[in-house]
């Protein structure tokens, strides 16, 4: 497998790594919401690579090598020697949809040796939970379901992805990777800090949660925001909550809010925030933060082959904390993974990882999530 890392920066290309490529079969592209409007990076790309299947998403920042980026396009071109890929896609127009749209986009992906599926979905139009249900129904159980929705800075405007086509809103779309010989990894990790008192999810319907505690839950969050909370649903990306089962210490998952309703005092959320868990506030701690990028990367690290592509989705509320040092997470993980890994990846509205407890794949929020793909010489 060869893989070639290229940044794209005030109108021109850079090669970042020393592959050539000569036939990639595919190419995955990270870009600003703004340059998916204005410059149409699958078009751009497809120039370079006339042959590929070329896919990607607006982001809340792009990760390339051990940098991170913003108002770039991140590409990174994949030949693979014994593996293929296919790719499906589907569109979206509303949360309730989830379900049923995602079983039709990998109901389009042939099972037979499919060892990943890499989701990459709108950020603002989906039920994250939903979609993973959706997906799950359809794959089989071996299967890893790995991604992440796409981002607009932190704008919550609107967000795109691309199909082997111009990127649009509203748009969701599934790689495949199949093969005897392909090698596919993981980690997953928050490193967030939880504060204040545990309260009751009292009233919620899948992803909008009205009440904590039986009282109004915007209400109770604005008070803890302070002057914070004139800035929501911006702000909520520095105070994510987590929520878990009141009887499963170890299912914590990490929710950040997409939007707040101040007619009804709810606020809705990148994925389900199911009645009758507990939930808590959450703060960051910068060193904690790094800690957990370090320890997906430790889950995710591979018997070293000749070249492994990592695939880092973090969430835009820890760029937004850790600003100028958000690149330290990506640093550490480049130094546990190695020289002969490739990094690239997006900092984005929520991942799509496995939960590092209970193995199960779930919508998570303020994580770093990390995908490796290599392949091996002999099956």
């Amino acid at each position: 497998m060869k893989v070639q890392q290229l940044l794209y920066e005030q109108n021109r290309w850079s090669v970042l790594s020393d592959d050539s490529v000569n036939q990639p079969q595919l190419v995955l592209f990270f870009c600003s919401a703004q340059l998916c409007r204005e410059q149409n990076p699958w078009r751009l790309l497809q120039q370079c690579f006339p042959n590929a299947c070329i896919t990607g998403l607006s982001t809340g920042g792009e990760i390339l090598g051990d940098e991170v980026f913003d108002n770039t396009i991140a590409a990174v071109a994949i030949e693979f020697e014994y593996s293929h890929v296919q790719l499906a896609s589907t569109l979206i127009e509303d949360p309730s949809q989830s379900t049923q749209q995602a079983q039709h986009l990998v109901s389009q992906l042939p099972q037979e040796h499919l060892k990943l599926v890499w989701l990459l979905s709108d950020g603002l139009l989906v039920n994250g939970s939903e979609l993973i249900n959706g997906c799950r129904q359809i794959l089989p159980e071996h299967v890893l379901l790995t991604g992440g929705l796409a981002g607009d800075a932190a704008d919550f405007n609107q967000t795109y992805v691309s199909a082997n086509s111009t990127a649009r809103s509203g748009q969701l779309a599934a790689i495949g990777f199949y093969g005897a010989q392909l090698e596919v990894g993981w980690g997953s990790m928050g490193g967030w800090d939880n504060f204040g008192p545990k309260r009751m999810i009292t009233r919620a319907k899948d992803n909008v949660l009205y009440e904590l505690d039986g009282q109004p839950a915007l209400e109770l969050y604005k008070r803890y925001l302070g002057e914070n909370a004139q800035q929501l649903p911006g702000s909520a990306l520095l105070f994510p909550l987590t929520i878990r089962h009141p009887d499963e210490e170890n299912t914590a998952l990490v929710r950040t809010i997409l939007s707040v309703d101040e007619n009804d005092s709810s606020m809705t959320f990148a994925g389900n925030v199911p009645q009758g868990y507990v939930a808590q506030l959450m703060r960051g701690n910068f060193d904690h933060l790094i800690e957990g990028a370090a320890q997906a990367a430790e889950a995710a690290q591979q018997d070293p082959p000749d070249t492994t592509l990592a695939l880092l989705v973090s969430c835009i509320g820890r760029k937004l904390l850790m600003g100028q040092q958000v690149a330290d997470e990506v640093e550490v993980v480049a130094d546990i993974l190695g020289p002969h890994t490739k990094l690239a990846g997006f900092y984005s509205y929520g991942e799509i990882a496995p939960d590092v407890f209970s193995q199960h794949c779930e919508l998570h929020n303020q994580t770093m999530t990390i995908t490796t793909i290599s392949e091996k010489a002999d099956a």
